[in-house]
């Protein structure tokens, strides 16, 4: 992890180049959170879940969902290039959605050695996807 003192232009700067050189990937459909009890990990994982976490009382993964009774989100995730500096990364990103579309966003990170170290699944609400996206891509294409 990189601890580097800059501004706050340095940074934005610096972050625009690690968004527009990462793998940038959209997720079609919707997704929600499925929690189950600890105990009933082995019979309830999906294995077509994105992701998986726990806290000491149920497990919960996002798995994709139409059901509108359920609270959806819009999925898109980025793989970072191994080397690059993208400390900082979650937070000046989730700034920018929220200052542009008053929304917050959830981010669940992994490790992929093999593609470059770190990756973040993004989630927003469903309602606001398109339009979160269209925000990425603004700071890809203009960065």
């Amino acid at each position: 992890m990189y601890i580097s003192q800059e501004s706050l232009k340095q940074t934005h700067i610096r972050l625009c180049s690690v968004i527009r050189n990462s793998d940038f990937k959209i997720f079609e459909g919707t997704y929600m959170f499925e929690e189950f009890p600890l105990n009933e990990f082995h019979s309830k994982m999906n294995p077509e879940s994105l992701a998986l976490v726990r806290d000491s009382e149920i497990w919960s993964q996002l798995v994709e969902s139409a059901d509108q009774t359920k609270e959806l989100f819009t999925i898109f995730s980025f793989h970072f290039k191994e080397g690059g500096d993208n400390s900082g990364f979650v937070g000046w990103l989730a700034s920018h959605l929220k200052q542009k579309l008053g929304t917050g966003v959830f981010v669940t990170c992994g490790q992929n050695s093999n593609r470059g170290g770190i990756f973040d699944y993004w989630g927003c609400p469903a309602e606001l996807g398109a339009s979160a996206i269209n925000e990425v891509k603004k700071l890809i294409n203009n960065s």
